[in-house]
């Protein structure tokens, strides 16, 4: 079992800055990846950032520029560093952890935290 615990969440104003952490716990391993996604009111859930067991990462066309994941693996916190946000960024912010090699073959992750919120005003 893995515990995901989201952070760092707030209200800023357009063209601020927010850091997310996730601290992972429990049954994780060297060749999980992890992954930051996001679901705005109404709409689906959207795959905000990705980072593998070697630490290579891959945005969305969205946030390429201005959002960076990062990670700790001694600490188990994985991080994503929000700059330049826009009121579209606002919504609910999600980390997702699973084995490589299970996101490579197409399966969901199955380790969610429980969230955090992200207001971006005008």
């Amino acid at each position: 079992q893995v515990q995901l615990v989201e952070s760092g969440g707030g209200s800023v104003q357009t063209g601020g800055s927010l850091r997310l952490s996730c601290a992972a716990s429990g049954s994780t391993t060297s060749n999980d990846c992890m992954a930051w996604f996001r679901q705005a009111p109404g709409k689906e859930r959207e795959e905000v950032a990705t980072i593998d067991s070697d630490g290579r990462t891959t945005y969305a066309e969205s946030v390429k520029g201005r959002f960076t994941a990062s990670k700790d693996d001694v600490a188990r916190i994985l991080y994503l560093q929000m700059n330049s946000l826009k009121p579209e960024d606002t919504a609910i912010y999600y980390c997702a952890l699973d084995l490589c090699s299970w996101v490579a073959a197409g399966i969901p992750y199955s380790s969610w935290g429980q969230g955090t919120q992200v207001t971006v005003g005008s």
